[in-house]
């Protein structure tokens, strides 16, 4: 058996959460074919919302919130900024065409655009996985973090 079939097997041995798949290539959408000016115009907009920490917590807080909306009174709790930020932040995520609100009395209510998810999945994603592509990511030095499967 060569070295490279026995570490195969090691490596899968030793990882058996991981899946198994064939190591195929693939082709992610973005190769595919060039994407049109008004497309990477819309998609550059939601990755520059997206590339902001705090604009991405909050993304994340909105999408997993109970029901699929949060209101904007939840979406402040622990975080170590003004109200006047936090608007700030979730006015950007609505204008890249990640968020969408509506005003309930006092309250403004946040829910994830799914199209615009999907786009951003789309663009990134690959149709088929490969062993060569399963990473872990590993949090900075001095960060928890859970371990992701990519």
């Amino acid at each position: 058996m060569s070295k490279q079939v026995q570490l195969s097997k090691q490596t899968q041995q030793a990882k058996p959460n991981r899946p198994v798949v064939q190591s195929e290539p693939c082709c992610i959408p973005l190769v595919r074919e060039p994407l049109t000016e008004d497309w990477a115009g819309d998609l550059a907009r939601m990755f520059k919302a997206l590339g902001d920490p705090v604009r991405l917590q909050l993304l994340s807080r909105v999408a997993s919130h109970a029901g699929g909306e949060a209101c904007v009174c939840d979406l402040s709790v622990g975080l170590d900024l003004t109200q006047p930020t936090i608007s700030h932040h979730l006015r950007v995520l609505r204008e890249s065409g990640l968020l969408e609100c509506e005003r309930r009395g006092t309250w403004v209510y946040y829910w994830v655009v799914p199209s615009a998810l999907a786009q951003l999945s789309a663009v990134l994603g690959s149709t088929d996985v490969t062993t060569a592509q399963l990473a872990v990511t590993v949090p900075a030095k001095g960060m928890t973090a859970p371990v992701v499967l990519v």
